[in-house]
């Protein structure tokens, strides 16, 4: 077992309870010391000390000492292919995705990597759908003269109107498809253009 993975581990689950070195050492009955040095991966914490720790945070020793960063492909395919939630409504593109990375960040190896780019694409495609919402809304009540310029008879022109809605769909639909078949295959992915948001 990877002993920084434990660290990280003791850490985390300390963190998540909201609980400070002094008030895990304090509930634990272990020395502030000893907290400090199996969270700076001085020390790997052992049969009792295990124990006390496993009950201070309210988790079995199993649970921390087996906990590791493991290599999941599945996974990793089946969140790419999450962001065509957007299909159903836009924002299912970053809900669904955000709740798989977030689950499995720290777990699965390449989950942190591929969930901040998928999240980056996403969220910049919806970004730019709220703009060409915006554009259309502008042009449909009148608040400027956009429409007539470009479209003069906009009205009468409802392939016209949707074509780059089409495309935006598309790109995201391929975009999506094409990364989820290279993850598949274990091959490197590109979710671009994208802002980054997430770094």
């Amino acid at each position: 077992m990877n002993h920084s993975n434990l660290a990280q581990r003791v850490k985390e689950l300390r963190t998540r309870k909201g609980f400070s070195q002094e008030i895990l050492a304090e509930i634990s009955g272990l020395s502030l010391r000893t907290i400090q040095r199996i969270e700076n991966n001085e020390t790997v914490p052992r049969g009792d000390t295990l124990k006390r720790l496993a009950t201070a945070l309210n988790t079995s020793p199993d649970e921390i000492v087996d906990w590791k960063i493991q290599e999941d492909q599945g996974y990793l395919t089946l969140m790419s292919a999450s962001g065509l939630g957007f299909l159903f409504f836009p924002l299912l593109g970053i809900i669904i995705p955000l709740t798989l990375w977030i689950l499995k960040k720290d777990k699965l190896k390449g989950v942190n990597e591929l969930g901040k780019s998928i999240l980056n694409f996403q969220i910049s495609w919806v970004l730019l759908l709220c703009c060409y919402y915006i554009f259309i809304i502008s042009g449909v009540l009148g608040l400027g003269n956009i429409f007539s310029n470009i479209l003069p008879n906009w009205r009468f022109g409802i392939l016209t109107f949707f074509i780059p809605l089409i495309c935006l769909y598309l790109y995201n639909i391929i975009v999506t498809i094409i990364n989820t078949v290279r993850i598949y295959k274990n091959k490197s992915f590109r979710y671009v253009p994208a802002l980054r948001i997430l770094r």
